[in-house]
């Protein structure tokens, strides 16, 4: 397998990503093409950026396949994506976003993606962003040679090497969270205190609900 660039997985605050932003414009891309099952029962979460895409950049053969984009030299350990439509559909394996992650990956740009990919994007800390299609193509193309993409989740908004500014919606709660680097755990300990005292006045009113054996 190509070497690849390991990413240790924590979440970690996201604001600004700047690096080439590899083209692979192929739609309806699913999950199990981003990480096969099997991989999932026998390999670390930490080692699984190794088997990403592991169909399409490997022959049946075992040795190297086509010259996948992110084997390329200006597309190894690139931070962003920019993929077809309907990217990550398929079964629901969350394992497909720590896969990404380990080769590098902090943002994937499509029009449009599989509705459980998109959410376990933002429960790991990897940025999907939605654009027209047109968008999408235009930045594709101006990003074939490894020209910087920036993506400014603060100002939400993407910077093709062009200079053109494009913005992008993101939902404000799960905006915020990744600003901060919290999943949804961490999010919920921020309300520690509010949490605490429900559980005071909670065991005052209903002291039965809380004995214990």
């Amino acid at each position: 397998m190509p070497p690849f660039r390991q990413v240790p997985f924590r979440q970690v605050p996201f604001r600004q990503v700047s690096g080439p932003a590899a083209p692979f414009l192929a739609p309806n891309v699913d999950t199990d093409v981003i990480i096969r099952i099997e991989r999932l029962t026998g390999v670390p979460r930490a080692g699984l950026g190794r088997y990403a895409f592991e169909a399409l950049r490997t022959g049946s053969d075992g040795r190297p396949g086509p010259d996948f984009i992110l084997d390329r030299p200006a597309f190894r350990g690139a931070p962003i994506l920019i993929a077809g439509r309907n990217f990550g559909c398929g079964s629901s394996r969350e394992g497909a976003v720590w896969a990404l992650m380990g080769l590098g990956l902090r943002v994937v740009i499509a029009e449009s993606f599989g509705d459980i990919f998109f959410n376990n994007c933002f429960q790991n800390g990897l940025l999907p962003v939605v654009l027209p299609r047109e968008t999408v193509e235009r930045l594709a193309a101006e990003a074939e040679a490894g020209a910087p993409v920036t993506v400014d989740l603060v100002a939400r908004e993407v910077r093709a090497p062009s200079g053109e500014i494009v913005p992008f919606a993101v939902d404000p709660q799960r905006r915020q969270a990744l600003l901060e680097g919290l999943d949804e755990i961490g999010a919920t300990l921020k309300r520690d205190p509010e949490i605490a005292a429900w559980q005071a006045r909670d065991r005052a009113a209903r002291p039965w609900i809380w004995a214990t054996g």
